[in-house]
């Protein structure tokens, strides 16, 4: 998803902040927000926003993504098909274009993160490679190829 103008991801009231958003959002349930939100800024280079224990949101270029925790979606009928054991992300790849697939594995390195599939030239024109969250949420920094 991404937002309509420059406005302050920090104090912006909620209604004001759903009101502008655009696009496809993406919304990662998650039952660490702090522990995924850091794995984000760490590994990934990524901005993190309103970070808290129940709500966060990462930033990569004017794209967002939100973390929920379990419990701030309770109501929520999707709760009831998430696993109980990781990973909970299967199935799900998160492209993260522009982003140096060979600078993130090093820092996944550091940082303990899985490394599910080291940065690799594709067919299709890109280098990329798959890094798990600490939930299982499957990210895949990427960079084009030159022609």
């Amino acid at each position: 998803m991404s937002v309509t103008n420059d406005m302050d991801l920090e104090t912006v009231a909620p209604a004001v902040f759903g009101r502008s958003l655009r696009g496809v959002g993406v919304n990662l349930l998650c039952r660490d927000v702090r522990a995924v939100a850091g794995f984000g800024a760490q590994v990934l280079g990524l901005g993190v926003h309103r970070l808290g224990d129940d709500f966060a949101l990462l930033a990569h270029e004017n794209m967002l993504i939100q973390l929920h925790s379990d419990r701030s979606y309770g109501a929520h009928p999707l709760l009831a098909l998430v696993p109980e054991a990781s990973p909970r992300g299967g199935a799900v790849q998160l492209y993260l274009f522009g982003l140096d697939p060979d600078a993130a594995c090093a820092r996944a390195s550091t940082a303990g993160a899985m490394v599910l599939e080291p940065p690799t030239d594709k067919p299709h024109g890109l280098r990329e490679a798959t890094i798990l969250s600490p939930e299982g949420h499957a990210f895949s920094p990427t960079v084009a190829l030159p022609a």
